[in-house]
């Protein structure tokens, strides 16, 4: 191993140690769910986005063991080449039914087809126009494009502010193209985007809107059909990014939108052609998790239900959630170095609830991100609260 190379990164890890930003990741025993066993030890899991509880759904394992048996455990090639199967052909058909859009193109994850379809319609004449508090994977998606996107250019508006996209609309006529990207729900503060307003603009003003909506799948609008469908904007969001990772409990992302969008991407979009398609267990899988988002609202009410209660108890304790409006809910705490120890403290009461810190939210942004779920019970729940309650007691550093 290069002398140099080692030496600087281990430099830049202490680095991250000393600014309280090091992450450790910790190791799931058991499948995923609101009580698992972890690093040896159980506790109440809210930093999940299995928010259905679908991921270890013995109806959906049921359907990946069986896609094993007739399909196998691989594609073996990218989608283009040879690797897509029939089972990977329904699952987009059923998703582009689901999403009432004409088409859906799947990708082997969000993150991918972010970077997919972002770089893929847009050109140096166009212009992206991008709400400061998108996804790191919306981020990366604009950087890999050609197009205009910087902040120092004017081109990200503070967040969910409608004046300032406006003002940005105006000043980008001269462009061929203009996007307008933002997430549908924000995932580190749990609100929704204004998309009424939004579309609304992009019409006034001729631009396209593209919405990431991976924390709204399975969690808002009919069957959990996402922010389109939660403000009633069928046909005139022009394209749809989905996950199939979080509320669908099993691995993926999708691009939804028109015919021509998913033939481009399918011709143009980097990821698509040159990753090899989803293990089919996974196709089939996600079949049987959409067919019970659409048929058993069971899951997402329970969401709902543990979602609403988490957020009037820590509420009612004191806590600062930061105006969430969904499952997402963040205990604001602020200091990068009282976030980690909090959430060091909280793991020893047994609750499992991430820290997070800068890069991923802004200096002196830290919060306690949680994540109510359709398998939490009450006692889950209160049991959480009590070491919240407790360690914020002994921290003193959590308003």
């Amino acid at each position: 191993m290069n002398d140099t190379l080692q030496s600087w990164l281990k430099g830049e890890l202490q680095s991250l140690r000393d600014q309280n930003l090091y992450k450790v990741p910790r190791i799931l025993n058991s499948p995923a769910g609101g009580r698992v066993q972890m690093d040896g030890r159980e506790v109440i899991n809210l930093s999940s986005n299995n928010y259905l509880g679908l991921a270890n759904d013995p109806r959906v394992r049921q359907a990946a063991e069986e896609a094993i048996e007739r399909w196998g455990v691989g594609a073996g090639a990218v989608r283009w080449i040879g690797g897509t199967m029939e089972v990977h052909d329904e699952l987009e058909r059923k998703l582009a039914e689901f999403k009432h859009v004409d088409s859906v193109l799947v990708f082997t994850g969000g993150f991918t087809a972010n970077s997919g379809c972002i770089p893929a319609v847009v050109t140096k004449d166009d212009v992206i126009i991008s709400d400061e508090l998108n996804h790191a994977s919306i981020i990366d998606g604009v950087r890999l494009s050609a197009a205009s996107y910087k902040k120092s250019d004017g081109w990200v508006y503070a967040h969910k502010d409608m004046d300032a996209l406006e003002d940005c609309l105006k000043r980008a006529q001269g462009f061929k193209k203009r996007m307008i990207i933002t997430d549908g729900v924000f995932s580190m503060d749990g609100d929704i985007a204004p998309l009424p307003e939004i579309v609304a603009l992009a019409e006034q003003y001729d631009a396209f809107v593209m919405v990431d909506d991976a924390h709204a799948s399975g969690v808002l609008g009919k069957n959990g059909a996402g922010t389109a469908s939660h403000f009633g904007l069928y046909g005139r969001v022009d394209i749809q990014l989905g996950t199939l990772s979080k509320a669908l409990g099993v691995i993926g992302g999708y691009i939804a939108g028109s015919h021509e969008l998913k033939d481009w991407l399918i011709n143009r979009g980097r990821p698509y052609l040159f990753s090899t398609a989803h293990p089919p267990m996974v196709a089939a899988a996600l079949i049987k998790a959409l067919e019970i988002m659409q048929t058993d609202p069971t899951p997402m009410e329970r969401l709902w239900a543990n979602a609403r209660r988490w957020k009037a108890m820590l509420n009612e304790a004191g806590f600062d959630t930061m105006g969430s409006e969904t499952p997402i809910t963040p205990v604001y705490v602020g200091d990068e170095g009282a976030a980690q120890r909090m959430e060091r403290m909280l793991w020893d009461e047994g609750v499992y609830a991430l820290a997070i810190v800068y890069p991923t939210v802004g200096l002196g942004k830290a919060r306690i991100r949680t994540m109510p779920n359709a398998t939490h019970t009450e006692e889950d729940l209160d049991q959480a609260l009590k070491a919240f309650v407790k360690v914020r007691d002994q921290l003193g550093a959590v308003r």
